[in-house]
């Protein structure tokens, strides 16, 4: 006898009719596109209408939306926002099928289903599209996967329009349409893409336990080890080619046949290391989320990518670190010099966080904008905020050039704001989730932050016609970052895009060769096109008449192309006839969503990750660290068919995490952190290495690089086997990361100098498993210089270390032109150069020293100083320039 299903239930005893979620799509070579499908059946005796929130990639354009249910699929059309809502709300009257589709943040999406059938089962799918671009040979796809609780500051204002567990407020007016309740969930997610790029790809995912199965040539299929995962943090998945090279052709058209104009897509990546000179001195503030929603495994990830990027400033860069909750405070009170000791203070001043409170980030960044107004603000945080607008209206109202590079930190980033205020500063932001190596992303974004960079950008074509380019105004060239110029062409033909700007103060120029075909058949290129001109007139901040005319072109030019914006919605009726039909208004069923993985105020941060082992999770109780989090109070929700009404009082209150239990010190806040020898990595002051080996797993393997941080290893948990490390490899790799006690207890004892590795040892560690480069680059000093051993002047102890250091990465092939770390080594050159006046008394040393730093070295400019420097150095005549004799004189220094 076959048992029937219990079925889901809300908080509130009622059904829920959310079955499943399933990603499919295709990954290609110029762009994503991708179907969220989500499964609906109603197990209730009596029609209902679900209401889902949930969330999309910021940068994603929605392309298509459609609903099955009988077996019959209906496409959906665009319509202005408030045309497509009547469209629904008079379709569920009239006892029809509907679905509709609003947007209500860049990536916050709310779905309603209408009239749910008893026992029927309805499919609705959400289609986007996405462009996709390769750096440094690798491809990163990320999507969210639920909408997060975020802290709403403000008081209660306004009338409820949505069906949210927060009341409108002051400053966050739509919380109840971006705060979807937190609950038991067991629905699932599923994953089914394609990817096929060309050529041959590794797939990687630092968030979930996958399948990769190769199909005809270069084409794969991608899936969940286990089918079926929990929505609760981010998908993403790494796409690199073996070779490192870049992927994608730099046009893609599309254009009808006999079509009045095409559209293109040009992408460009920049190489500007050559022509730069030694970068200006900067002034960067840091500031750093220690809310309550960083608790778990988010802060150490914090606190780790902090501590790398303080080792990237150069000696006397003027920095200050802010950390914030409700409230926040300062390292110091003004930006001071970059020293070896202010280093070492900053390190002992970031250890001490802990994670408390909400998260009120309006006044931090204002400070740290007021701070540096003409610098760099590097942003870590988790991003759950509901007043994104207010956020960043404040950050650009108070900059003048300043530029923000924001880390996402967690499972679940609201990506919308960083990625705002990236655009609108000409900074960049990096995503980071729990197992990922952060090293290279926070190398590759601070590089970007001191990169050279081409600003004041103007095209022009000869030969062929680009017209309503987008975005219209053009953002800076950064060094190795791709840089893409969408636009129309009237009509076919070959020529040229020529990009002019100023480098420095230096002029700059760009040409590229185009082709513009008569037809073309890639179809995304022109959705994508459109959506980069909308997002250009809605980031105009008009006001008054011309802001309406702007919402006239945006609604027009979005119905045309049929995309979703804030001003436009997609809805799908479904008419019925004669039992289908329903009767009366339906009842709402609001979807819960799951508790984030590894926030402690949910309590979901101990349990176990079934994720990480391909399995499915299902969170129970929801709790915060003070006991279990009470629901909402009950309140009447909108029926069927509410929509926007008046303004009004409404009762309430903002989401904050309740008051914090008692909870350990955070890892090194126990006792001050001892100040490190220069013989040593600076990092390593905090444990014995040879403890730190012993309580952390080896983080050289791919995805586990944190994870000694978090008292597990997530490599095992997710079932990869990896070969275990001891010895010179696992203490280099450990040695800047792990913060774990030693067996004694004693988390601040520290070996003697003189049984730590040194730069002079470096090539023992890069040939025991390849961390030879990141451990060098671990231990530079906040001059630039690495620290030597032995007898003779600190100037020529450092001179001959620093050279060896080089000489060694220059082995694995890291150079000035290095994509990653390419900044660290210019940084160790421009040290050397200075030095050179102080270190020609010991001619060997000097010619080991300018010989490596020219062989390091990939610009002209950089080149012919250093043959400068070197002109008093007789072993050096004749050789520069000869790249094989100069190898082999400084093969011959090194080794005595």
């Amino acid at each position: 006898m076959k048992t029937e299903q219990a079925g889901l239930y809300t908080r509130e005893g009622a059904q829920v009719p959310l079955q499943g979620v399933e990603v499919t799509g295709e990954l290609l070579g110029g762009h994503a596109r991708v179907r969220v499908r989500q499964r609906y059946r109603n197990d209730e005796k009596r029609p209902v209408e679900a209401v889902y929130t949930f969330p999309l990639p910021s940068d994603g354009t929605l392309s298509a939306f459609s609903m099955t249910c009988a077996g019959r699929r209906v496409e959906g059309v665009v319509k202005e926002r408030e045309e497509a809502f009547r469209t629904y709300d008079d379709a569920i009257t009239a006892g029809h099928g509907a679905a509709l589709l609003d947007q209500e943040r860049a990536n916050v999406f709310t779905a309603q289903v209408g009239n749910l059938l008893p026992g029927e089962e309805t499919v609705v799918e959400v289609e986007f599209l996405q462009s996709v671009t390769a750096e440094e040979g690798a491809v990163r796809w990320m999507l969210p996967t639920l909408v997060a609780p975020r802290y709403i500051p403000g008081a209660p204002s306004g009338d409820r329009t949505g069906h949210g567990a927060m009341d409108p407020t002051s400053r966050v007016p739509d919380a109840d349409r971006i705060t979807p309740p937190v609950g038991e969930v067991h629905y699932g997610l599923r994953m089914d893409l394609l990817v096929d790029l060309g050529r041959e790809v590794v797939v990687e995912s630092p968030s979930h336990a996958i399948t990769v199965n190769r199909e005809s040539g270069t084409r794969m299929r991608v899936g969940f080890s286990r089918g079926e995962v929990s929505l609760d943090r981010d998908l993403v998945l790494s796409l690199r080619s073996p070779d490192s090279s870049a992927v994608f052709t730099p046009l893609v058209t599309h254009r009808k046949d006999g079509a009045d104009a095409g559209t293109f897509a040009l992408t460009v990546i920049p190489d500007l290391l050559a022509m730069a000179s030694a970068p200006p001195k900067q002034e960067v503030v840091f500031v750093v989320d220690v809310s309550g929603s960083m608790a778990g495994e988010s802060l150490p990830q914090a606190q780790a990518a902090l501590r790398l990027c303080l080792r990237h400033l150069r000696e006397g860069d003027r920095f200050n670190v802010i950390a914030f909750e409700s409230n926040f405070r300062s390292f110091k009170p003004q930006p001071v010099p970059f020293t070896q000791r202010t280093l070492e203070e900053a390190d002992r001043w970031v250890a001490a966080l802990q994670a408390d409170g909400g998260t009120e980030l309006l006044r931090p960044m204002q400070a740290a904008v007021q701070a540096a107004p003409d610098g760099v603000v590097v942003l870590l945080t988790d991003g759950q905020v509901g007043n994104e607008d207010e956020i960043l209206r404040a950050v650009l109202a108070e900059r003048k050039t300043a530029r923000l590079y924001s880390f996402g930190i967690g499972t679940n980033v609201s990506d919308a704001l960083l990625r705002d205020m990236a655009k609108q500063t000409g900074g960049a932001v990096e995503f980071i989730h729990p197992g990922e190596r952060i090293d290279d992303k926070v190398v590759a974004q601070f590089s970007r932050a001191l990169a050279p960079r081409v600003t004041e950008l103007q095209v022009s074509f000869e030969g062929v016609e680009g017209a309503e380019l987008a975005p219209s105004e053009l953002p800076p060239m950064v060094d190795g970052v791709p840089w893409t110029l969408l636009g129309r062409y009237p009509t076919p033909g070959t020529g040229k895009v020529t990009l002019r700007g100023k480098s420095g103060r230096e002029p700059f120029a760009l040409t590229v060769r185009v082709d513009f075909p008569a037809v073309s058949d890639r179809p995304a290129v022109e959705k994508l096109w459109a959506a980069e001109r909308i997002r250009g007139w809605e980031a105009a901040g008009l006001t008054g008449r011309r802001a309406e005319s702007m919402k006239k072109r945006i609604v027009e030019l979005a119905v045309a192309h049929q995309i979703v914006t804030r001003y436009t919605s997609f809805v799908v009726v479904e008419e019925r006839t004669a039992e289908r039909r329903a009767s009366g208004q339906p009842e709402t069923r609001v979807v819960p969503v799951n508790a984030p993985a590894g926030w402690d105020m949910f309590g979901t941060a101990k349990k176990e990750e079934a994720e990480l082992d391909g399995g499915m999770q299902h969170v129970g109780s929801v709790r915060s660290r003070g006991g279990v989090m009470p629901p909402p109070a009950a309140r009447p929700m909108p029926a069927a068919g509410m929509r926007p009404g008046g303004p009004g009082a409404a009762s309430g209150g903002a989401f904050a995490p309740p008051p914090p239990a008692p909870m350990a010190p955070a890892p090194m806040a126990s006792a001050p952190m001892p100040r490190p020898s220069l013989a040593r990595a600076p990092a390593s002051a905090s444990a014995p290495m040879k403890d730190m080996a012993r309580s952390a797993p080896a983080k050289k393997r791919k995805g586990g690089f944190l994870s000694g941080l978090f008292g597990r290893d997530e490599e095992a948990e997710r079932g990869i086997s990896q070969p275990a490390l001891s010895g010179p490899e696992e203490l280099a790799q450990d040695e800047a990361y792990s913060w774990g006690d030693d067996e004694a207890g004693d988390v601040t004892s520290a070996a003697p100098a003189e049984s730590l590795y040194v730069a002079e040892e470096a090539p023992s560690l890069a040939h025991e498993g390849g961390a030879g480069a990141e451990a060098l680059l671990g231990r530079q000093l906040a001059n630039g210089l690495w620290a030597g051993t032995g007898t003779g002047p600190e100037p020529v102890r450092q001179a001959r270390a620093t050279a060896l250091a080089l000489l060694e990465l220059l082995r694995e092939g890291v150079t000035s032109s290095h994509p990653l770390h390419g900044a660290q080594v210019k940084k160790a050159v421009e040290a050397l150069l200075s030095l050179a006046a102080s270190i020609t008394g010991e001619p060997q040393v000097a010619e080991l020293a300018l010989g490596v730093a020219w062989l390091v070295a990939a610009g002209p400019r950089t080149r012919g100083r250093i043959e400068q420097a070197a002109k008093p150095l007789a072993g050096l005549n004749g050789r520069m320039g000869n790249e094989v004799a100069l190898r082999q004189h400084v093969d011959t220094l090194a080794a005595r």
